[in-house]
């Protein structure tokens, strides 16, 4: 066995990774099902976040990515979407990306206007569009959001839409939501509204998995909770769907989840060569001490 290993061909390796990743994908298409998923603290606090707030809050939806990152922050956004609907939060959608206002867009079509066509535009939901200007956009916002929205992204005035009256900025919503790709993006969230206003705003994120480690310093004062990649989407989409999902839940409220499994059967199996490999090292070692 310990010579099979040792001499094994890599294309056998490229063979198993193929067949870890390809078989979840078809079992998950098949039987329509997701690994289980335990949630940890980091989603627990984002899903309590938007959960613990009145119905009919203010909620502000940042979507800064575009479709390049949409594999993993997709998800995120559907989920935080749907969840705000199922509390009847008032959404505010604003993007700091220029694609980013194609992703709420996105947003907008696949979830209200395809499963709630009950909520209606302007009174439930209101899409501000992108704004370019990166943090400075945020900087201005704060203290006066009319100074630089002062349409939507359908070119209405935001003085005659009605779940624009009487907001002056941002620190008037509840909560602050942001979907993440890089820069601008939660760094400048937290630095440029959190920081200033620490009493008045609060904000959690989702983000992808590089960005992560540079937002962990910023837990738990500035933000409360944080979605890193598919894996914590996964995590969050569960606690949505557990209490909000109902029997037949359809697949694209479980992208989260059902693109966990691949992820899950692949690095079990470069886990597997890692330890398999290192022992091999060591084991050679001690035979080259002992000749």
């Amino acid at each position: 066995m310990f010579e099979l290993f040792r001499n094994i061909d890599r294309r056998w390796i490229f063979l198993m990774m193929f067949l870890c990743v390809a078989v979840p994908i078809f079992v998950i298409g098949k039987y329509k099902t997701t690994f289980p998923e335990k949630p940890l603290v980091l989603a627990t606090n984002v899903f309590n976040e938007i959960d613990n707030l009145p119905d009919g809050s203010r909620v502000l939806l940042a979507f800064d990515y575009d479709p390049g990152s949409e594999g993993e922050l997709g998800p995120m956004a559907t989920a935080f979407t749907r969840h705000c609907i199922e509390k009847h939060h008032k959404m505010y959608f604003i993007a700091l990306w220029p694609l980013g206002r194609q992703m709420i867009d996105n947003a907008v079509n696949r979830i209200i206007k395809a499963d709630f066509p009950e909520l209606r535009y302007g009174e439930d939901y209101v899409n501000l569009g992108f704004k370019a200007g990166n943090e400075g956009v945020i900087k201005v916002i704060v203290t006066d959001l009319r100074k630089l929205y002062t349409t939507d992204s359908r070119g209405t005035a935001t003085d005659e839409i009605p779940m624009m009256q009487g907001i002056e900025n941002i620190q008037q919503m509840d909560l602050v939501i942001n979907v993440s790709a890089g820069y601008p993006g939660t760094k400048e969230w937290v630095q440029y509204a959190v920081t200033p206003f620490p009493d008045r705003i609060r904000l959690v994120a989702g983000c992808t998995g590089v960005q992560a480690p540079l937002l962990y310093p910023y837990i738990p004062q500035q933000l409360p909770g944080l979605l890193a990649a598919i894996k914590g989407a996964s995590e969050y989409e569960s606690l949505v769907m557990a209490k909000y999902g109902g029997e037949n839940i359809s697949g694209k409220y479980l992208e989260a989840q059902r693109r966990m499994g691949p992820q899950l059967v692949a690095h079990l199996l470069m886990i597997f060569l890692i330890i398999a490999g290192n022992v091999i090292y060591f084991v050679e070692r001690r035979r080259g001490v002992r000749q």
